[in-house]
């Protein structure tokens, strides 16, 4: 039985994707001279510009000053999360007809195709981190699409730690270095976790076989929010998203991992970069649950609750398409570095849920990346849609490209100089909002139990015994009052899960 199989959260390749505006350099010109930045030919890219020899170095040695200070500039801020990542470009083929469920053209026909980026991460390590550590993996996808780029941004996990996005802050303070010692502290995630009972089911996933994949390739996906469909008839239908993968599962066990750690920090770039390089195209198949929106009473919890999966008894797998990528990075810091992913770039026929965490991250992730790459960091061409652009945003730093009304006198709306207009029949259906606004507590009346119950009833002896076993060694040095607490939370899951992992904690400390 494939692990968690009952809840699930339980070709054209001709063209390859380059940016639309392509800045690769020829590796065939080997006779074309260097020159600075503004164009100027370098005579001489071996010796500073001295008074005298020896002599001092003289202020106006441009060509000396433009490169140290160009390197004093090459490195960005990198992302608070999701820093150390892997990506490739590929196609998505259609192999089902979903056109009941959604007009997105993206799905128009069986045999469809479209240019995707895929980026992979680890959560909380730094851009430094090793890759083989026990994580949670980021699964973003950008779709190039006719009417837009629409981004899909995941994990490699169908649920998360927590539900309410005001806790984001505070759970990613925990995964992230002390403030006094700079290390990584096990006592802040144990001590959060252990408050906040929602995260039993990610946790039970993190310290599972998955939570140590060998490589992307080897790895699920997962829209994980709950996300909406519209169709022409202006239906809407509520929608989870996976992607299979179609390499098979490999996992590391912790003593693996220390070994592949030891060889190189770099383990998953070295396997999925050097599998494309070879013809080894990894592959995913995309799969959809759906759910009219007339019926989403049919849940017994909250269907828009991160922390939860949708049962396939009640929600079957509707096989969409498939995902392959065929072509590396020509330069990783400008195709994968400045991909920039947000769940706020939807198209005409997907949308948004009452998922408190997808509606922050719609404001989060656009903002994170302004910050970082600047006001116009979806003009960079590997966040540039494939279809026409015209917007009336203007100036700002990096400004490098032109008008995008196709003419100077239209840059204000409305306007009467034949600038780009807005189109109703891209409107989405009206969402049915009902009561009061408040600070409605998301613990209250939350079962937290039920479905850790449910995935851990699947694991066979062996598995529950690496659980116990990678439990026991994340708690090391974490004051036993907490430890206690976070028994207490494994207890309601099963009996046997709080009494696997205090016998695996006594063994450890008699290892010790």
């Amino acid at each position: 039985m494939e692990l968690f199989q009952i809840i699930d959260w339980t070709d054209d390749l001709s063209t390859p994707i380059v940016p639309s505006s392509d800045t690769r350099e020829d590796e065939t010109m080997t006779d074309t001279r260097m020159t600075t930045t503004a164009g100027a030919p370098v005579a001489d890219n071996q010796n500073s510009l001295t008074m005298g020899h020896p002599g001092p170095i003289a202020l106006q040695d441009w060509q000396l000053i433009e490169k140290l200070a160009h390197q004093n500039r090459e490195r960005i801020p990198e992302r608070v999360v999701h820093a150390k990542g892997w990506g490739a470009f590929g196609t998505f083929t259609v192999t089902n007809d979903v056109t009941a469920y959604t007009r997105a053209a993206i799905f128009g026909a069986v045999g469809k195709t479209t240019d995707v980026l895929m980026r992979m991460s680890t959560v909380a390590g730094e851009m430094g981190a090793a890759d083989a550590e026990r994580d949670v993996r980021g699964f973003a996808i950008k779709f190039y699409t006719e009417e837009g780029n629409w981004d899909l941004v995941g994990n490699n996990t169908p649920v998360f730690f927590i539900r309410d996005p005001l806790k984001f802050p505070d759970f990613i303070h925990t995964q992230k270095r002390h403030p006094r010692t700079n290390l990584r502290s096990p006592t802040a995630m144990w001590d959060f976790w252990s408050l906040s009972p929602e995260s039993l089911h990610q946790v039970t996933i993190l310290f599972s076989d998955r939570g140590l994949p060998v490589a992307p390739q080897y790895m699920n996906g997962y829209g994980s929010h709950t996300y909406s469909f519209w169709n022409a008839a202006g239906e809407r239908f509520w929608v989870k998203f996976h992607f299979k993968t179609m390499q098979g599962h490999r996992h590391w066990t912790n003593d693996e991992a220390a070994q592949v750690v030891a060889r190189s920090r770099e383990s998953f770039q070295e396997e999925f970069h050097g599998a494309i390089e070879k013809g080894d195209f990894p592959r995913w198949k995309m799969q959809v649950q759906i759910v009219p929106e007339a019926e989403i009473a049919r849940f017994d919890f909250d269907p828009f609750d991160l922390t939860k999966v949708w049962p396939h008894a009640l929600a079957p797998l509707i096989d969409v398409g498939v995902i392959e990528l065929n072509r590396n990075p020509e330069n990783y810091f400008a195709e994968i570095e400045q991909a920039a992913f947000s769940p706020s770039n939807m198209v005409p026929g997907i949308g948004a849920s009452p998922d408190r965490m997808l509606q922050a991250r719609i404001f989060s992730y656009a903002d994170a990346h302004r910050y970082r790459l600047g006001t116009h960091y979806e003009a960079l061409p590997v966040n540039a849609p494939k279809c026409p652009v015209h917007h009336y945003h203007k100036d700002g730093a990096m400004r490098f490209f032109g008008s995008t009304t196709g003419n100077a006198d239209a840059y204000y709306e409305p306007n009467s100089f034949g600038g780009p207009k807005q189109d109703p029949s891209v409107a989405e259906p009206p969402l049915a909002v009902t009561g009061p606004m408040s600070r409605h507590d998301h613990r209250a009346g939350n079962d937290d139990y039920v479905q850790p119950r449910a995935l851990f009833d699947l694991f066979d002896a062996g598995e529950k015994a690496r659980l116990y076993a990678n439990i026991a060694a994340a708690m090391g040095g974490v004051p036993r009052e907490i430890v206690e607490r976070q028994l207490a939370h494994f207890e309601k899951v099963h009996p046997d899960y709080a009494a696997g992992v205090r016998a695996a904690l006594v063994a450890t400390i008699a290892a010790e």
